[in-house]
Order: C-alpha cells, then sequence, then structure tokens
C-alpha cells in the first residue's frame, strides 16, 4: 500500500522496527482525571520491567498482494516474533493455533505468500539489518531456496498473475541503481526479465502481466505516474500531464486489468484517488476524502473495494460491496485502527489486524456475509495488566508563529497537578513522517514509569496537506526544530507536567532533531536520546545507498543539493556543532545501518564526551536502521528508561 505520496521517507524506520510512528495523543480530548483519582492510581500504580512490554507478540500478514490463505487448508499465514526472530507461522483460521514454517534464530523472516496451489511460501529476509532483502521459497519439504541471490542484491515481491503460473519480483542484479521487474515461473522458479527499468518506482503489475505502474518524482513536490505497456514494447507513457507542483503515485490495478487507481493531490490539499482507464485513457474520482486517500484499491474479483484515509493520524478502512453499493461492517472488534485487509480465495472469509494506542496488533478473521469477526490472537502479555495501558488523544498547539501543530500526548496514570510528570518531546523519522496513534511498547514502557510523552507533527510531517507538508523544505534544522522547541513551553503550560524536567528523544530523523535541538538550543531540553539519528548531513546525502538513485532527485529538492547546499548542510549538522551541548545524551545505533552509518553515532558521542558532559552509548553489532530482535528493542527500551531515571527524572 502506497502511504504519503509526495516523497519517499528517506530516513523512516522499517515498519517492523522502532514504531517511532505509531504514537499517540491528547489535550482538550484528553479523559479527564481527577486530583484525587490520579492520587489513588500513583499510590496503586504498578511497573512493568521493559522485558514485560517487549514480551508482546509482534503479529503481521503477508503482502498486499500476496496470498494470505492456504488453498490446501484455508491456513493463514503470518509473521510473529513469539521466539524473539520473527519467522514465518501458519495460522488455523478458526482457532488461531500457530505452527512455525521457518526457525531462523538471527536475522527476522517476513512473509510474502502462499503459492497458489500448494503449501509453499515466499518469504523475505535481510542480512543483520543491511536492507538487502532477497526473496526466498520455502518448499513443501522444508527446504529453502534463494530466488534472488548475489551480493549487494536487494528484492521485493510484486505480484502474482491472474493464472497463479507466475509471479513477479522487483530486484537490482542488473543495475544496483534500479529495479528491473522479473517474471518467475511458478514450477521451476526460472526467471524472465519483463521490464527493464530507468529509475522509475516500479508500483504494480497487472494480474494479466501486460501493464505495469510506475511512478517518477521530479521534486518532493512534483511527481508523475506512467503506464509501461509489455504487450506494446514502448516506452512507458504519461498519464498525469499536470501543470505546477502535484503529487501522483500508483496504487494498484483493478481485478479487470481495465484500469489503474493513482494517487493525486491536483485541485487541493489532500490525496484522493483516481481510477484510470487504460483503454480509453478517461479518468475518474474514485474516492476522495477530508484528508489523505493513503490506499484504494479491489479484492482480487473486484467485488469488495478498499479505501484507507489518513484522518488525522488514524487509518479509518472503507469496505464497500460492489454488488450492493453498500459498506461492509465487521462487527464484535473493538476500537481501533483496521489495517492489512486479506481476502480468502473465494472471498467468503477476510483477515485483518486491529491496533490501538492501548492493544497490540492482533488478527481477526471475519466472515463477508455477517460481517462477524473473532480474534485469532492474543498479542498482549498476559502478565501485564491491561488496565494499566494508557490512550492517546491529538493535541494541538500554537507555535513561535501562530501556526497550529497537531501532535500524539500519552498522560501517565500517576500524573498530577500534585505530582506533575517529566515529559518527552518525541520527534518521528523522516524528514515527512508522521507520528500516529497506535500501539508502542516502548512508549507505553516509559508512560508507565512515570513519563509523560508528546509525538510532536511539526510542519514538515505528512497528514495535513501539501502545504503543511512543504514547509520545512530547505529549512531543516531551523523551522521544524523552532516548532519543537516551541512543544517545550505548550507541554510546561499543563499542570500536570513538570516544566522544569522536559527532555527530547527521536529516532532517524527524529534522532537529528534530538541532537539538533542540543546543538543549537542547549538550554531548552533538560536530556536527549538520539536513536540513529544524522549527525553530519554532508557526508550521510553523500552516501545514500545506490538503490535510493530513483529519488535521490527529489530528495535533493527536500533536503538541498550538496553539490550547491554543501554549506547550509554543514550549519546544520549537528557533529560540527557539537561543542555546544552540555545535557546529558544517550545514542542508540545499529552497526548495519546503510541509511545512518555507525561513524554519524561515534562521532557525536566523542565530541560531547570530550565537552565532560554525560553521554551513554549502546550499539548493537547485529541491527540495522531499527531494531528487530526483541532482546535488542528490550534492552534499548531499558537504557532509555534507565538513562531518564538518571538524568530526568
Amino acid at each position: 500500500m502506497i502511504g504519503d505520496i509526495q516523497m519517499k521517507h528517506f530516513l523512516t524506520t522499517a515498519a517492523t522496527a522502532f514504531a517511532l510512528c505509531t504514537l499517540a495523543a491528547c489535550s482538550a480530548d484528553a479523559p479527564v482525571q481527577t486530583e484525587t483519582e490520579s492520587q489513588s492510581s500513583a499510590a496503586s500504580h504498578t511497573t512493568y520491567s521493559a522485558d514485560a512490554f517487549f514480551q508482546t507478540t509482534s503479529f503481521g500478514l503477508p503482502s498486499g498482494d500476496g496470498a494470505a490463505f492456504s488453498a490446501e487448508t484455508g491456513d493463514i499465514l503470518v509473521s510473529s516474533d513469539e521466539t524473539g526472530v520473527f519467522n514465518a507461522y501458519r495460522m488455523n483460521s478458526q482457532t488461531g493455533n500457530r505452527q512455525a514454517l521457518t526457525s531462523s534464530t538471527t536475522n527476522p523472516i517476513f512473509p510474502i505468500s502462499w503459492f497458489p496451489n500448494d503449501d509453499r511460501i515466499l518469504f523475505s529476509q535481510d542480512g543483520g539489518g543491511d536492507e538487502l532483502d532477497h526473496v526466498f521459497v520455502r518448499k513443501t519439504d522444508g527446504s529453502v531456496q534463494d530466488l534472488t541471490p548475489g551480493n549487494p542484491v536487494k528484492a521485493s515481491f510484486l505480484g502474482w498473475s491472474d493464472d497463479r503460473s507466475t509471479f513477479y519480483l522487483l530486484s537490482n542484479e542488473r543495475d544496483a541503481k534500479t529495479f528491473d521487474v522479473y517474471a518467475y515461473s511458478a514450477d521451476d522458479y526460472s526467471q524472465t526479465l519483463v521490464f527493464e527499468n530507468s529509475l522509475f518506482d516500479v508500483n504494480a503489475i497487472s494480474g494479466d502481466g501486460q501493464y505495469i505502474g510506475l511512478t517518477k518524482s521530479r521534486t518532493s513536490a512534483d511527481s508523475n505516474v506512467y503506464v509501461a505497456d509489455l504487450a506494446a514494447g514502448t516506452d512507458p507513457s504519461l498519464i498525469t500531464e499536470h501543470t505546477g507542483n502535484v503529487g501522483h503515485a500508483a496504487f494498484g490495478f483493478s481485478s479487470d486489468n481495465g484500469h489503474l487507481y493513482f494517487g493525486t493531490n491536483e485541485g487541493g490539499e489532500f490525496t484522493r484517488a483516481v481510477s484510470y482507464d487504460l483503454k480509453t485513457g478517461t479518468k475518474a474520482d474514485a474516492m476522495a476524502a477530508d484528508w489523505d486517500v493513503n490506499y484504494f484499491g479491489e479484492s482480487p474479483s473486484g467485488r469488495y473495494r478498499i479505501g484507507i484515509e489518513n484522518a488525522d493520524a488514524t487509518g479509518v478502512l472503507t469496505l464497500t460491496d460492489t454488488h450492493t453499493g453498500n459498506a461492509v461492517t465487521l462487527n464484535n472488534i473493538p476500537n481501533g485502527e483496521i489495517r492489512n485487509v486479506r481476502f480468502n480465495g473465494d472471498e467468503s472469509r477476510v483477515a485483518f489486524i486491529v491496533n490501538s494506542s492501548t492493544s497490540p496488533s492482533n488478527i481477526y478473521v471475519a466472515d463477508m456475509m455477517t460481517g462477524d469477526a473473532r480474534v485469532l490472537t492474543s498479542a498482549l502479555n498476559p502478565a501485564i495488566d491491561p488496565a494499566i495501558m494508557v490512550d492517546s488523544s491529538v493535541a494541538r498547539f500554537e507555535s513561535y508563529d501562530g501556526l497550529e501543530i497537531p501532535g500524539i500526548l500519552y498522560r501517565p496514570k500517576t500524573a498530577s497537578a500534585a505530582n506533575p510528570a517529566p515529559a518527552l518531546v518525541l520527534v518521528h523519522g523522516g524528514p515527512g513522517g508522521q507520528t500516529r496513534r497506535g500501539y508502542s511498547a516502548m512508549i507505553q514502557h516509559l508512560v508507565n514509569h512515570g513519563y509523560a510523552v508528546y509525538g510532536i507533527n511539526n510542519r514538515g510531517s505528512s497528514g495535513y496537506g501539501k502545504t503543511f507538508f512543504h514547509l520545512d523544505d530547505k529549512r531543516h534544522g531551523d523551522v521544524d526544530l523552532k516548532d519543537v522547541v516551541a512543544s517545550k513551553d505548550f507541554l510546561g503550560d499543563m499542570d500536570w507536567i513538570d516544566a522544569d524536567r522536559i527532555g527530547i528523544m527521536g529516532g532517524s530523523y527524529g534522532g537529528y532533531m534530538v541532537a539538533a535541538a542540543l546543538a543549537f538550543e542547549p538550554e531548552v531540553f533538560d536530556v536527549g536520546v538520539n536513536i540513529f539519528g544524522v549527525t553530519n548531513w554532508v557526508r550521510t546525502l553523500d552516501s545514500i545507498p545506490p538503490w535510493w538513485e530513483s529519488f535521490r532527485e527529489s530528495l535533493f529538492d527536500e533536503m538541498g543539493d550538496p553539490a550547491t547546499d554543501g554549506e547550509r548542510h554543514r550549519a546544520i549538522s549537528p557533529l560540527f556543532h557539537a561543542s555546544n551541548i552540555v545535557r546529558p545524551l544517550l545514542v542508540v545505533q545499529g552497526a548495519n545501518d546503510p541509511r545512518v552509518l555507525q561513524v554519524e553515532s561515534d562521532e557525536l558521542v566523542a565530541a560531547v564526551r570530550a565537552n565532560d558532559v554525560p553521554v551513554e552509548y549502546v550499539l548493537f553489532d547485529d541491527e540495522g536502521h531499527g531494531f528487530r530482535k526483541r532482546e535488542n528493542r528490550i534492552k534499548a527500551s531499558q537504557a532509555y528508561v534507565e538513562f531518564l531515571d538518571t538524568y530526568l527524572k
């Protein structure tokens, strides 16, 4: 599924890694807690260790273009980290019982699809966080074959053909800078190059194998959708002719292969879904909302249409039965965000995930005729009392120039005017990410230990319209940092927050904001927690991996071209101003990170230690840009709380 269509989020963490983009917030919408209730809850409050929170199991469903239900047994293909490392499992769709299909103890495995007529599976795996994913097949005898061997090859799944005899993979094996499309035989895995790419982003292939949907970015604000007709053998055709800056991205093809669905923000602030007729070239709106439409598509038969709206940092699902024109209501599910809708072969049942701020992702199955759903998993560690979980709501404030800034706020149950809580401003990845409502073991652990958390969506964040999104272009470390600084006063004005104990925390681009705040506004925040954050933009922009070549121009439009903006990049890089840092700092880094190199953190730690400032450094030798292994997530989360208990609380 395509998210924000305006740019690729250069430094956003992996979905299964450190979850900076599943936050939540509260202000006037927050549950009201009386002084007596707060004092009572403080006296009886139970705290849990990081280990307890991360014994929660993370579940996932396969790729949206893959088969989630086994054609032989009806079992659901799922991912789970119940052993501490993500592996592939088959789950009984009636009982929820699981059987492991893979048994990695090192590098995480993520299932992609069942094969259409038997119980082989496709799955992906990288090398310790290096993001060089390969696609593998697990055969019915349990043996495994790498379908995309080579180094440094990166590959991903694109889809199945309508007749299910062929599956399509993307691979940069021919040229490290671009991803070609290969057709693989489902019988013998023989490979045929069907589309030689020239720096397009490949989004989808039609079920008949004739058309490929492509996106090409010119700048961070301007992109186009193209269609390649493989039968005609011609160059890709532009289908989004426009003037000015307009963002576009392809979603996918209709089940009858007659239409391409794509997103556009032409004519408004938010993205809407459009249907493009591949024969006539006519376009029609398919879905519009008061927020961005993040995805629009169809079930395999075309009977059901799926739309997802990003409504104020929460995904809202619309599921429509095209036979009746009515919305499908899914019953017996808790309040939360419905994600990853996956149909079985005859579309009589659907699997999906429900996630909320107070409940981790659980897998449900529903009957499509009745809408009745039942839960198949219990993700939360049974040792944790669910009542200690803290809900979130959206909180907005006026920034330094009067612009309204949204965010997600968590209030500890122990916080009151009589017992004000220390607080953290948590900055998301990006640039251009978004703090969203949803479950985070890391955040619940912090809040459980008495820390208020505010996940700020500073200007430049996605989800609030294209104008808001571009307010920080080539002004990073300036206007976005001023929003972050202004949020401290917003928090300090709440009587249940201790204005003298407010720190800053963030991962990826958010980690850069931590280092920037401590270097350029050294007296504002009391501590900083920098999780794989950029510290030297000159080096980072000069060392981006070759497989990001297709959006290099867009990235440079957002951040500035190193060839012409090197002086500004140096000016906004915290490393070169580390002598200003006077507040305690915790730095956490993965040694295999291809986006933010380890040397970034090494040098910052050395520079701040030279100031005689307390610095703690946690380095994971077996992780990349985000921490996928449970033991590492536990160690990192425990380090956050221990550091904050020492220097903030």
